[in-house]
């Protein structure tokens, strides 16, 4: 069989998980890869901070995700697959509340509102959250005829229809699109939240789909207590892990064997001729790296932000690196905050505060780290996370790190009323580095695929999620495909892999 070789360019969790699963194809194939990282360490946005020397026990703290969902299961199959099942450190569920900034105050999200839509009317009802006639107005969604045409449109639109203005101030701005860095009236629904629109479609009405979700999830957590009860424990539906997200990578990277290559970046991707002794196989490339080196692959995997990808396919794909160009980026930013817990008067009853845009705050929101999981900070002390950048607040991210400070704590006092000096805290600043689902994003992706050169793929958060578990999968999906692709083009490649389990299937099977 001839051999192929990958190039995976990115490593950061897409670009590692593509490793990850071509390395299972290679028990099968004649199957290499080379992983190639432009700085000096694995993991992209995933990194963790240990902090030993305050206390007996460490602080754990997060410059990027501090957990993935459980929903979207891919995240969740990759670390046990990695033997990480005792290490996974589920969300304080007991403790889950979420407050809104509202009118300078932080009002609870009241009790039953699952997502944006309220399920238990005497909560709902007694909330100041919304004014009656906000009430009034998300009620309406009951009576209003669903969207049939299958066209995307911003959020903003869909919640402002379906629920109106004020939910869309006061909860889906704050809630929905804070998880996306994004601006709802410019952010793409079906590529970010496409749920809600079948809900819609299938039940005509949101608070109808949401309390028949509430129905069937009551008895699947049934039938979830009953596994507890057997030994096996519900499954929070957050994720982190007991030492920090960056033990994910650890031991992802740690059961790769191919070539990885740190602080090693790629300056130009070219064609090559087609193997003469394999005249049925696709185009090959070359690959310049920045140490002179010229790596030949006959696939490559390009798990870098869109600008980057716009600038390695420019010469090969001009129309595609358009495409990729206009996939827009903000900066965003976090500041964790360490406190004595006897210094703050305030009782960290939740896992934090979301922000709307119409507070005119100078940061997004707040996460009560400590209270959110165990494991973050040692006994006596509190960690608090702060959120700032992206699109709400873009000058933050570049006022001198002594200035952030300040105006930092200053909102913490206004909002928490917390005046006490922090014990340590950490500022992370990633440029450039949130892509925006804009409407019409599933379209510019589809366009950006149907024009790249056979063997070239893109993967990974600029694209079809920009969670963990989205990530996962895509690199899974992409991994998927070129061994496809290997197999079709190479008589003796008669089996392609399930990339999931590493059972060998035949070709055409199902998954």
């Amino acid at each position: 069989m001839t051999n192929f070789h990958v190039a995976i360019i990115g490593g950061g969790i897409t670009g590692l998980s593509a490793a990850y699963y071509l390395q299972q194809a290679a028990a099968d194939l004649n199957l290499t890869y080379t992983l190639l990282e432009q700085s000096d360490r694995w993991g992209g946005k995933i990194a963790t901070e240990t902090i030993n020397d305050l206390a007996d026990e460490p602080f754990i703290v997060e410059a990027g995700p501090d957990s993935f969902i459980t929903q979207k299961p891919w995240g969740l199959q990759l670390a046990r697959e990695l033997g990480l099942a005792d290490d996974l450190l589920p969300t304080n569920d007991g403790r889950r509340q979420t407050f809104v900034l509202n009118k300078g105050r932080p009002t609870p999200l009241p009790d039953g509102v699952m997502m944006i839509v309220p399920t238990k009317i005497t909560p709902f009802a007694l909330s100041p959250l919304l004014s009656p006639l906000g009430k009034l107005r998300m009620g309406l969604d009951l009576f209003i005829p669903p969207k049939t045409d299958g066209a995307d449109e911003t959020l903003a639109e869909f919640i402002e229809r379906r629920l109106g203005a004020e939910a869309l101030d006061k909860i889906a701005e704050p809630l929905m699109s804070g998880i996306y860095n994004a601006e709802a009236e410019r952010q793409s629904l079906l590529a970010t939240f496409p749920r809600f629109r079948d809900i819609e479609e299938k039940h005509g009405s949101l608070i109808k789909g949401m309390l028949a979700g509430k129905k069937a999830r009551a008895s699947h957590a049934q039938s979830a207590n009953g596994a507890a009860a057997n030994g096996r424990p519900p499954t929070s539906m957050f994720m982190s892990m007991k030492g920090g997200m960056a033990d994910l990578v650890a031991a992802l990277r740690a059961q790769l064997t191919g070539e990885c290559l740190l602080e090693t970046a790629v300056t130009r991707i070219e064609t090559r001729e087609w193997r003469l002794e394999n005249p049925q196989s696709p185009t090959t490339y070359t690959l310049t790296l920045d140490n002179g080196r010229i790596l030949t692959a006959d696939a490559i995997i390009l798990a870098v932000p869109a600008h980057t990808a716009a600038r390695l396919i420019g010469d090969l794909a001009p129309e595609a690196a358009a495409e990729l160009e206009t996939i827009r980026y903000v900066s965003t930013g976090t500041i964790s905050l360490a406190y004595r817990r006897d210094e703050i008067n305030h009782p960290l009853n939740g896992f934090g505060v979301v922000i709307p845009r119409s507070e005119n705050r100078s940061i997004n929101a707040i996460t009560w780290t400590s209270t959110k999981f165990d494991q973050r900070a040692p006994e006596g002390y509190a960690l608090l996370r702060v959120f700032f950048g992206g699109s709400r607040t873009p000058q933050m991210m570049d006022i001198p790190d002594g200035e952030l400070l300040h105006q930092v704590r200053r909102e913490l006092a206004a909002i928490m009323g917390l005046t006490a000096v922090p014990v340590f805290h950490r500022i992370y600043r990633w440029p450039q580095a949130n892509p925006q689902y804009d409407v019409g994003h599933l379209e510019r992706v589809a366009a950006i695929e149907a024009a790249l050169p056979a063997g070239i793929h893109v993967t990974g958060s600029p694209y079809r999620g920009i969670g963990i578990p989205d990530c996962v999968h895509q690199a899974q999906e992409t991994a998927r495909r070129i061994v496809t692709e290997w197999t079709r083009t190479d008589p003796k490649g008669l089996t392609s892999t399930n990339l999931a389990s590493g059972v060998a299937k035949p070709l055409g099977s199902s998954r």
